[in-house]
């Protein structure tokens, strides 16, 4: 069985962001029931998908098993032992994509900085992985392809990559939902004033707006973030553009010291569902051929889903990490 461990967070770097989100949070930790923390485990850092928590990790009702009860049966089925790491990096609009940015915050750094430190000096970490989906999956990728001297092992469910694919068919409704609400900051007013911030009128251009200021954040914008395109016809505009395709990871993998991180894992999973609503397959499908020309080991499956609902992809790869971290 595994058990709930909270730590508070006083996070120094996240003091006086851009966005005013708290800088005290929780670290939050599943560890096997009864755990000595000074015997040594692989950490697996399971990072969120955008909109999502590390509540929305634990969630747990009798159509939808939760973390816990999940690592639990895992365990009974003869996964090894294991630290799960459940970090809060969410933003005002709605996560962090794992990156530092002008225009949200350090997370990045608060990651690795604080995060990590206040987690070995809790626990014994015999080596650490990270895991996600979407947003989450993309934001394990890059810090593996970004941090090798911390990340032995990754493993990428759907993530974000090949952007013009899974990000630009959202534009034109973006600029529609834009030009009706009076601009960013209009846009931003309503949405937040709307009884539910999922309130699916506004899906496509709060993604835009969290997507730029993760990759674009530019100071001299509204809101401190550029947007990829013109907001009257929805043209990209070139230079903007640029800059969120340098943190595509289909991109990213072509450089060369960003490969050497990913052939240098002890184990690197990826997986898509055949019917990605988000057109994610595609992407997937691109980086893994990309490993294969470079020859970086990996193991990518496509799977009969759709991008939700797809928790249970985590049956393949926890217990990978936990045997190649272990």
């Amino acid at each position: 069985m595994y058990e709930l461990h909270v730590l508070p967070v006083d996070g120094a770097l996240l003091r006086g962001n851009p966005l005013g989100d708290p800088h005290v949070r929780e670290l939050r930790v599943l560890a096997p029931s009864g755990h000595d923390p000074a015997r040594a485990l692989p950490a697996v850092w399971m990072l969120a998908a955008f909109g999502n928590s590390q509540g929305s990790f634990l969630a747990d009702d009798p159509w939808k098993e939760g973390l816990a009860r999940r690592a639990s049966r895992l365990q009974a089925q003869g996964m090894p032992d294991l630290l799960l790491v459940l970090p809060d990096l969410f933003t005002r609009w709605g996560g962090s994509q794992g990156l530092d940015s002008a225009a949200t915050g350090p997370y990045e750094s608060h990651l690795w900085r604080e995060l990590l430190p206040l987690l070995e000096s809790r626990f014994a970490v015999r080596a650490h992985g990270c895991a996600g989906h979407s947003s989450g999956g993309y934001a394990a990728l890059v810090q593996a392809m970004r941090h090798p001297e911390i990340v032995r092992a990754c493993a990428c469910h759907a993530g974000d990559m090949l952007f013009e694919y899974s990000y630009q068919a959202d534009f034109p409704r973006a600029a529609a939902r834009l030009q009706a609400e009076g601009g960013v900051e209009g846009l931003v007013a309503a949405w937040e004033r709307a009884p539910r911030r999922t309130d699916g009128r506004f899906a496509a251009a709060v993604n835009v707006l969290a997507m730029a200021a993760c990759y674009s954040p530019d100071g001299r914008e509204p809101l401190g973030l550029a947007l990829p395109f013109d907001p009257e016809t929805a043209e990209l505009r070139p230079q903007v553009w640029a800059r969120w395709l340098e943190k595509d990871p289909v991109r990213m993998v072509e450089d060369p010291q960003h490969r050497e991180a990913l052939a240098g894992l002890r184990v690197l999973y990826l997986d898509a569902g055949k019917r990605d609503d988000f057109n994610l397959q595609w992407g997937a499908r691109a980086f893994a051929r990309r490993l294969r020309a470079h020859g970086v080991a990996h193991v990518f499956e496509e799977f009969d889903d759709g991008h939700t609902g797809t928790a249970y992809r985590f049956d393949r790869s926890l217990p990978l990490l936990a045997r190649a971290l272990a």
